[in-house]
């Protein structure tokens, strides 16, 4: 067994001793690549340029910073996080929450669009020290007067690759003008394109440039390129990878959002059941949308970049190319995801002659790869159904109920056996829970007529 290299250590940091005691009480004694190269210079003060990818522990990198020069006592916003999506806004406050839980008496705010705009309000008058949220609802709440910046230290800009390809540089531009001059500024961004290049150029000072090479992800995925005429025979490619590989859960990346929706209705006349995620869904569609993929109730998300960045998605079994990315790093970062913590995965690439010169480029960046192949022999009709089936609980956080109230009423009078159970997600006015597909009647029984909290909910069976 290899030994703990002391320099990696979070015990070698400077530290504040509630960090060190809460990193050691979770089970976090090494640093990752990303937190070796860029946490010590985030602790010495220094702006940091840090090119990772979502899963390389840059939460860590920057949130430990933030909360070791953190003044308590002074009731302020002293920090600012921006992520392009909702979902990754509360991913990374989440992880903030863990890791501040040895200091007392701190506030952790998020604001993100497509949730109602009046409980932030109420939430921002009784003030934070930390606010994470979406520059369009950020810069909302600036312009109006309703919060204030004017104490920030800590500018923290995560996915900011995203936020430019979402179109939130005028956004990001206005925020950045309310915030002192004399701070700190935290860029992360898992491709390094001009635009941010110009971005960092305009907000950071003396930057320290850190990289945290993804090509190795590549070595534990096999890929495969197929060759495609046009795009129906495109269309028509995409179910046959899916029957052959059989995935319990894959993401099909598109470049456009038309043919997200395109493909996912391709694919369900198939009887495979796919779901379009992209920017124009409202925010309860996209709830639904990413909670049905993550609790294994569908089995397949027909996805844009932009949608599926800042996803949590576990044990991914395949990715597949419709077009290959513009760029070839975010080829590596959409691959990457069915790679995850050392596991191997399959990522399958659809591409026309017109898309050769891609590949050359390609190979520039990762090196020999394998040759295109003709696609695989059609091997079997139908795709086996998810294994979850996900309810809907008209109740949530606003009416105080809990994942332990949920599995309390479902397992009551042993109705519902405790591994049928699968995720469970409590929003502000609804709660999803994935139960086995065969127990998914009885459950749905067991939630309607019994109560939680001791109230009647209506409960429903979300169809994908």
């Amino acid at each position: 067994m290899s030994q703990p290299d002391a320099s990696r250590a979070f015990d070698s940091l400077p530290l504040s001793a509630p960090l060190l005691t809460n990193l050691a009480d979770l089970g976090f004694s090494q640093l990752t690549e990303i937190q070796a190269q860029a946490l010590p210079q985030v602790l010495a003060g220094r702006d940091v340029i840090a090119q990772a990818k979502t899963g390389s522990g840059k939460t860590a990198a920057f949130g430990l910073g933030v909360l070791n020069k953190l003044e308590v006592g002074r009731f302020r916003v002293q920090a600012l996080v921006l992520c392009p999506t909702r979902e990754l806004a509360d991913q990374v406050a989440r992880e903030l929450r863990k890791l501040a839980r040895a200091i007392h008496n701190i506030k952790i705010l998020t604001l993100c669009g497509g949730m109602p705009f009046g409980p932030q309000l109420a939430s921002l008058d009784h003030g934070a020290h930390i606010v994470v949220g979406t520059p369009g609802r950020i810069e909302e709440h600036v312009r109006k007067g309703k919060l204030d910046l004017g104490e920030v230290q800590t500018l923290v800009l995560d996915e900011a690759d995203r936020m430019l390809d979402m179109g939130f540089q005028a956004t990001l531009d206005a925020i950045v003008e309310q915030v002192p001059q004399a701070r700190q500024t935290l860029l992360f961004s898992a491709t390094y394109p001009d635009a941010i290049e110009a971005l960092a150029a305009r907000v950071l000072k003396d930057p320290v440039r850190v990289t945290v090479a993804s090509r190795h992800q590549a070595n534990s995925i096999e890929q495969h390129f197929y060759r495609v005429k046009n795009n129906e025979e495109r269309e028509q490619a995409v179910a046959r990878l899916l029957l052959h590989y059989v995935p319990e859960s894959a993401v099909v990346f598109c470049n456009t959002k038309r043919e997200t929706e395109a493909i996912a209705e391709v694919l369900r006349a198939q009887e495979i059941v796919a779901l379009p995620i992209h920017g124009d869904l409202e925010q309860k569609q996209r709830d639904q949308v990413l909670t049905c993929f993550a609790n294994k109730s569908a089995s397949v998300l027909v996805a844009t970049d932009v949608a599926a960045r800042g996803l949590d998605i576990e044990a991914l079994d395949l990715v597949v190319n419709y077009h290959l990315a513009r760029d070839s790093e975010v080829h590596v970062h959409r691959i990457g995801r069915t790679g995850r913590a050392g596991a191997s995965g399959v990522a399958c690439s659809l591409v026309s002659e017109r898309e050769d010169f891609k590949l050359e480029k390609l190979a520039e960046l990762l090196g020999d790869l394998p040759d295109i192949e003709p696609l695989p022999a059609e091997s079997r009709r139908h795709m086996p159904e998810p294994a979850m089936v996900t309810l809907q609980i008209d109740g949530g956080k606003k009416q105080k109920l809990r994942p332990g109230d949920v599995v309390g009423a479902l397992t009551r009078n042993n109705q519902v056996a405790f591994d049928d159970i699968g995720k469970i997600q409590v929003y502000d006015f609804s709660t999803y829970v994935a139960v086995a597909r065969g127990a998914w009647k009885q459950a749905h029984i067991q939630l309607e007529q019994g109560k939680l909290k001791g109230r009647s909910f209506r409960v429903r069976r979300i169809k994908v």
